[in-house]
């Protein structure tokens, strides 16, 4: 018995001292810098700093204000409300991994980038209230595998695409300007089918269109052909594998049909462009030949040329009609016979055929006559 009694002992004062470090592992240190007029955040606070509220000043949220937050690991609540916040840059938050409540309310957020809240491993709360949020990415919340609480209220969101494996237990949407038509199903029957509560239901009502701003989002009633417009949630990733396939094998037969068509087409463009070089070229080639007979006549009065020494004598001989003596040929072979034509016209019709020989002494073609 003593030794039973005395293992309880060592067993009760062992979870006591655990339970002393865990209170002491869980102390809060908080810094409160509202309202200072800060543009950056400060770089001189204690590391081991907890809560840090910086609401009320003009930082950006920037590159420099990033590395700063990266060195305060320890935090779990950070609070930026009514700063200067445009946009929330990748991996912002990167090492912040105990962080559980983070508050950018009232700030002029329009840009939320894919991995913003990359590494809120921890965080419970989010939020976003207040801002110029026009639409989100389902994406984005996919690293908060923790998230409890949503808040998107007073923002410019019409519609909201719900991340898959999303296990909210609150979310605030009311002051936004949602439009109820078939896109908004999706989001009605997530908030009717999961254990999601609507904060301020009441007052989460629908803009447009016009016929429906007096329903709640939750309460809209849709037509049935609303319905058949979204697959349900047994037969989503068949319907998922079918389109792809289907778009997959679309997007190859039209590649197949545009190539055939531009191969048909760039066939027949070379034949025409063929045919009419081809006419051109004919049709010019035949226009020269007819407003241009000059070179024709040219040709065809191209007809003399020079006269060798030999050709001369025989002339000579068959022009007179009596053959020379040898002397006479000699005398004639002495002197250099040079036999000159003149064209007086390029081309004359009625040519009588004899070629007149200036060379040739008229006297005594007469005496011998």
């Amino acid at each position: 018995m003593k030794t039973i009694s005395i293992t309880i002992l060592f067993w009760l004062l062992s979870i006591l001292l655990l339970s002393d470090e865990s209170q002491t592992s869980k102390i809060e240190v908080t810094y409160n810098y509202t309202a200072k007029n800060y543009t950056l955040i400060p770089e001189n606070i204690n590391k081991d700093v907890t809560i840090l509220d910086l609401s009320y000043n003009q930082i950006t949220l920037n590159i420099t204000d990033t590395r700063v937050l990266q060195t305060y690991f320890l935090l779990t609540e950070l609070y930026l409300i009514e700063n200067n916040v445009i946009i929330l840059h990748n991996n912002s938050f990167g090492k912040l991994s105990n962080l559980e409540i983070l508050n950018i309310c009232r700030n002029s957020i329009h840009i939320i980038q894919h991995n913003a809240f990359i590494g809120l491993n921890k965080l419970k709360q989010l939020h976003l209230c207040q801002n110029k949020i026009l639409q989100l990415n389902s994406d984005i919340f996919i690293p908060l595998k923790n998230l409890i609480l949503l808040n998107l209220q007073g923002n410019l969101i019409s519609y909201f695409d719900v991340p898959q494996l999303f296990h909210l237990e609150f979310i605030i949407l009311y002051g936004n300007p949602w439009n109820c038509s078939c896109s908004l199903l999706s989001l009605q029957n997530w908030l009717n089918t999961s254990n999601v509560t609507l904060e301020n239901e009441n007052i989460t009502m629908c803009s447009y269109p016009d016929i429906l701003n007096r329903y709640n989002i939750k309460m809209v009633p849709y037509e049935a052909n609303c319905y058949s417009k979204f697959p349900s949630p047994i037969t989503a990733d068949l319907y998922h594998f079918q389109s792809v396939r289907d778009s997959t094998f679309n997007s190859s037969l039209n590649n197949l049909t545009s190539n055939s068509e531009h191969e048909s087409h760039g066939k027949s463009w070379t034949l025409l462009i063929g045919v009419v070089v081809t006419v051109l070229v004919t049709s010019l080639l035949i226009s020269i030949a007819i407003k241009c007979p000059v070179w024709y006549n040219f040709l065809l009065s191209y007809n003399h040329h020079r006269l060798e020494e030999h050709e001369a004598e025989t002339y000579e001989d068959s022009f007179t009609g009596n053959p020379s003596s040898p002397s006479q040929i000699q005398d004639t072979n002495s002197e250099e016979t040079t036999v000159i034509f003149e064209q007086l016209h390029s081309f004359v019709v009625d040519d009588d055929g004899f070629i007149e020989d200036k060379y040739i002494d008229t006297h005594e073609l007469h005496e011998e006559n």
